[in-house]
Formats: C-alpha cells, sequence, structure tokens
C-alpha cells in the first residue's frame, strides 16, 4: 500500500515537469529569450489567445480536456494542441508565460509580468457568442483591466508615479473581432445581426464599438435595433476615427497598443464543412473579414497621428495566415484545410471533442481544430511580427515597439 502511495504522489508530479519541459522545448526551438524588453504585456482576445480564463467560468467554450494541451503536456484551457501565438511572442520579448486573469494563482508578484483576459467565444459585441453560455466580452475584459490597474498593482508597485510609468512602458495586445463574425453575423439562425445590416455597416459597427469600449466614459454599444436608426451616422463616424479612445488608456498610462486584424475565416474548417463545394476558401466569409480589417488599419494610422506619445501597430494575421493556405509547402504543411483533431468535412461539422484520437503529424496540419490553428503555424505568425525583423506588422514590429 505504501509502495502504490509513493506512486501515485511521483505520477502526479511527472506531469506538471514534463509539460514544463516541453513547453521550454518547443520556445527554446524558436529562439533563446532576450533579457526582458518590455516589463509586462497585458492581453485582451478570444479563443485564439485564451489560456485558460474560461476554466473558471460557467461555459460550453472551454478547452480544458485532452487531446487539447497534448504537446503542452497537459490541457490547460488554451485552444491547440500547444502553444498559442501571445505565448511565443512573450518569449520573444523576453517575458515568461503570461497568466489568465481568472486564475486563482495569478496573484501577487506574478502578475508583475502582465496578465491574459482572453475569453473564447467573446466578441467586440457583448451578445455575440451567447450561445456558448458564459464568456467575457471585451467590454467585460476592460472592467477586469481596471480591477487590475487599481486594486492588484498599486500594492506591488509603490507609488501611482510607478504604476504610471510600469504601464506607459508595457504592451498591450487586442485580439477580438473573429466571433463578431463566426460566432454572430455568420449564424443567421441564431443572431439577427446579417438580417439587419450589410457587410460594409457591420464592420463600421465593430469598429465604432471597438473605439468606444477603449473610451472611459462611453456606455455600452446598444441593441443592434436601435442602432438601426444611426446606420449612416455610425459609418461618418467610423471611417473618421473615434478618438476617444485615448482617454481610457492614456488615463491609465498605457502608451503601446497592438491591434490584431481577423485572419481568413473563410478558410477554417467550420467555414469549409457549411458549404456543399468550394476551390480553397470560402470567398464571401474572406470579403466581410477584409472589410474589417481595412478599418482596423485606418483606425491605427488615425490614432497614431492623432495621439502624440502613443504608438498603435496593426497585427496583419490575414496575409501570412493566406499564404500558409495557399503555399502550404512553401511553410512545411501538408494539410492546409482540415482539422487535425475534428469530426466531419474537413474535421469542421463537430470540433475536437473530449479524448478523441488527433492527428499524429500535427506540425503538417494548419488547423487543430475546427476554428484554431496549431502549434506550429502559431510560432510562425509570432516570428513574423514580435521579431526584430518581423514585417508583419505596421507600422514597426512588435518587438521595436517594446523597445520604445
Amino acid at each position: 500500500m505504501e509502495m502504490e502511495k509513493v506512486c501515485v504522489r511521483a505520477h502526479a508530479a511527472f506531469f506538471p515537469l514534463l509539460s514544463i519541459l516541453l513547453v521550454k522545448l518547443s520556445l527554446l526551438a524558436h529562439g533563446q529569450a532576450t533579457a526582458p524588453v518590455t516589463p509586462a504585456m497585458f492581453i485582451f482576445g478570444d479563443s485564439l489567445i485564451d489560456n485558460g480564463n474560461n476554466n473558471f467560468i460557467p461555459t460550453m467554450a472551454r478547452a480544458n480536456y485532452f487531446p487539447y494541451g497534448i504537446d503542452f503536456g497537459l490541457p490547460t484551457g488554451r485552444f491547440c494542441n500547444g502553444l498559442t501565438v501571445v505565448d511565443y511572442g512573450a518569449h520573444h520579448l523576453g517575458l515568461p508565460l503570461i497568466p489568465p486573469f481568472l486564475s486563482p494563482l495569478s496573484k501577487g508578484k506574478k502578475i508583475l509580468r502582465g496578465l491574459n483576459y482572453a475569453s473564447a467565444a467573446a466578441g467586440i459585441l457583448d451578445e455575440t457568442g451567447q450561445h456558448y453560455g458564459g464568456r467575457t466580452p471585451f467590454n467585460g475584459q476592460i472592467s477586469q483591466f481596471a480591477i487590475t490597474t487599481s486594486q492588484q498593482l498599486p500594492p506591488l508597485l509603490g507609488t501611482p508615479s510607478e504604476l504610471t510609468n510600469y504601464l506607459a512602458k508595457s504592451v498591450f495586445l487586442i485580439n477580438i473581432g473573429s466571433n463578431d463574425y463566426i460566432n454572430n453575423y455568420l449564424l443567421p439562425r441564431r443572431y439577427i445581426s446579417s438580417h439587419v445590416y450589410s457587410g460594409e455597416v457591420y464592420a463600421d459597427l465593430l469598429i465604432n464599438n471597438l473605439s468606444n469600449q477603449l473610451s472611459v466614459n462611453s456606455p455600452p454599444h446598444r441593441p443592434i435595433e436601435e442602432l438601426l436608426i444611426h446606420q449612416n451616422r455610425l459609418s461618418r463616424k467610423c471611417l473618421q476615427g473615434d478618438l476617444r479612445m485615448k482617454h481610457l488608456y492614456h488615463q491609465l498610462g498605457a502608451r503601446k497598443m497592438v491591434l490584431v486584424g481577423i485572419g481568413p475565416l473563410g478558410c477554417i474548417p467550420s467555414q469549409l464543412s457549411m458549404v456543399s463545394s468550394n476551390n480553397g476558401c470560402v470567398d464571401r466569409v474572406n470579403n466581410l473579414v477584409t472589410l474589417f480589417n481595412s478599418r482596423l488599419i485606418q483606425l491605427t494610422s488615425t490614432l497614431n497621428a492623432s495621439l502624440p506619445g502613443s504608438f498603435f501597430v496593426y497585427q496583419n494575421i490575414y496575409n501570412i495566415f493566406s499564404n500558409m493556405v495557399r503555399d502550404p509547402s512553401k511553410y512545411g504543411f501538408t494539410v492546409p484545410n482540415s482539422a487535425c483533431c475534428g469530426n466531419g468535412r474537413y474535421g469542421g461539422d463537430l470540433t475536437c471533442l473530449p479524448l478523441e484520437q488527433p492527428c499524429k503529424n500535427r506540425d503538417q496540419y494548419i488547423f487543430w481544430d475546427s476554428f484554431h490553428p496549431t502549434q506550429a503555424v502559431n510560432a510562425m505568425i509570432a516570428e513574423s511580427c514580435y521579431t526584430e525583423s518581423g514585417t508583419e506588422c505596421y507600422p514597426i514590429s512588435i518587438y521595436q515597439l517594446a523597445k520604445l
């Protein structure tokens, strides 16, 4: 009996040690970590970069079961076989893995290198993803960040001026908007947005709300029915850029922000599974995404020209991901359109289920499940923007932003 207890304890201790080793090996394979070039990184977004927040809320949008995390060593809540883009990105900036805000372990000095507020199924609009149950929309993530700056960080940094300086030197990354399409606009039987808005007006609506959410005094967006009578006004306002974005972040001291574009959603297995035939990707979906991205680029430029002392960077996910799908062999992939772990056509009808056996050659797949890329893809996306020579960011790389 005593021997059995020893074996159980050894077995329980083995997996955390194994996961740490696997993570370190994976990160080292993509370059040696440097000394930190920024004090911290604060991350906002959805399941592409959620690293476990949804483990702590009642929701169907979870990835805390095997085979998720198979190359991490254990399931963590990441919607991936291993690491996400921001995991690799933190490494390139000389930072450790950034902890999830909702984890009870994310306390004290552990949060000084930043926090991750991202939540699977979250969107710019509060109603996005509501059919999954619980999630923290972008409005809620901003509220969580306010808790961090008002309650969690002050005891760790001493004086208000030290907090201001710390935040001004930190990097803020926002990767949100994909769910506003795949879990809202592109689900016409569940949401009314596509019945109400054209693609262009919907993109205007999203960008307008994204701008307003970063304003300390602006209210949450109004219901879609009420906004119908404001379509023309919203469109004009969006194209001009809502400069009220400066208030929330400037009052809290932040200066360096990354706005991440949406990838080619028309190429993901879940979308491919919904059409009877296709020649690679669903053009209609990608055209909708392009409308959003073009406005986000314009907003980035407007803010850089209008807010002295701040710097905004646009991360172009769309181009590099599209190139991978069009020419997978160039990037070392052999399967560009099917999920490594999924069910039905392209593995996109039903996403990766608990204890499902995934593909063995995971690094040859672009997609891990019905919606999300593999660790191999995430590493390449991070390399394209978080390094000093990264070219998929505008006007400079995230590494260069961090060093400013």
